[in-house]
């Protein structure tokens, strides 16, 4: 007999959207304020890889080398299409899984003792290689570890989105506007994650879109706007 879900007695507030959107801003600004009044805690669910490799690209001599080879990698591990390059960047990808896996768990248990959390991203399972799916499902391969790797690994994300937010908050910003504010970011890299993020449905969970090209504090004046309209303040 499966075991039954444990109740929730607080809730999941995810933020989403591209990188240069605010999330991190706004999450720990949220945080802040709606700390006033009931337990609230901040939870980040990306991966991190992104940040990684622009670090290892600041290394002296080698590093930009390094970068390079790191990002054609996983380019290619996250296209439909392509062969995922090799044994250890699945595994890399796998490991960045289960981190994320980590992160999740305690995500999910504050929650469920009561807690109102603030996301900063949230896991989904539509759309592989990107916007914070699966990683190893894109991507091609024949190599049968590989592929047991990925079924785990689709599985993995199938169960974390199954644990709906109580609300998304999409926060919607054009490509210029995200590289201005990231601009050792990739714009067309920018552009892809705008351009599938709307269809994104986070298993249903409810969702505001929130103008994020407009100034910061407009931006947060929305966004506690819809909070306080959904009964969160």
């Amino acid at each position: 007999m499966p075991s039954q879900p444990k109740i929730r007695y607080g809730h999941l507030i995810a933020l989403v959207g591209c990188d240069g959107s605010g999330k991190s801003s706004l999450s720990a600004d949220l945080v802040r304020i709606l700390g006033r009044n009931r337990k609230t805690v901040y939870g980040y669910l990306g991966l991190g890889s992104g940040d990684l490799g622009r670090r290892i690209g600041q290394w002296p001599l080698l590093g930009p080398l390094l970068e390079k080879k790191l990002t054609s990698k996983a380019k290619k591990t996250r296209t439909k299409g392509e062969k995922i390059p090799g044994f250890i960047t699945a595994l890399v990808v796998f490991i960045f899984s289960l981190i994320r896996l980590k992160r999740f768990r305690r995500v999910k248990k504050a929650v469920e003792k009561g807690y109102l959390v603030i996301t900063d991203r949230y896991p989904q399972a539509e759309i592989a290689g990107q916007c914070d799916g699966p990683g190893l499902s894109a991507a091609r391969t024949n190599n049968p570890f590989i592929r047991a790797m990925a079924l785990i690994e689709k599985r993995l994300y199938l169960k974390m989105a199954a644990f709906k937010p109580d609300l998304i908050i999409f926060l919607e910003v054009d490509a210029q506007t995200a590289h201005q504010r990231k601009p050792d970011h990739d714009i067309e890299a920018l552009q892809t994650k705008i351009d599938i993020m709307p269809h994104i449905t986070f298993n249903g969970a409810p969702k505001k879109i929130i103008d994020a090209s407009q100034p910061y504090d407009k931006v947060k004046q929305n966004v506690i706007a819809k909070l306080s309209a959904a009964k969160f303040l």
